[in-house]
């Protein structure tokens, strides 16, 4: 498996929310219907800071999805980001769920 984790600093409050709002709209079925997907989160981690994390089979669904990310948030969510994400990528080594 593989996890691309975006992070999204210097958002205000309201723009968090309507972020969310876009995302679970927008992004979520764009990337939940992408080959080798496996889950996708959106964290809030207040003082102004989303992280949002994608989990796929494999690196090259990973890829995809970054790319597909950066084109869908520049065309919905360009105004409303004030910084570039963070993006951290790789292997999931260990995995463990409830």
């Amino acid at each position: 498996m593989y996890t691309s984790i975006r992070r999204y600093e210097g958002l205000g409050s309201g723009t968090i929310e309507e972020i969310v709002k876009l995302v679970e709209e927008g992004f979520v079925p764009t990337v939940s219907a992408g080959v080798g997907f496996i889950g996708y989160h959106l964290v809030d981690a207040e003082s102004g800071v989303i992280a949002t994390i994608s989990v796929f089979e494999t690196e090259e669904a990973a890829e995809e999805s970054n790319r597909a990310a950066a084109s869908w948030v520049k065309e919905a969510l360009s105004t409303l980001l004030p910084n570039p994400p963070q993006i951290t990528a790789g292997e999931v080594r260990v995995d463990k769920a409830a």
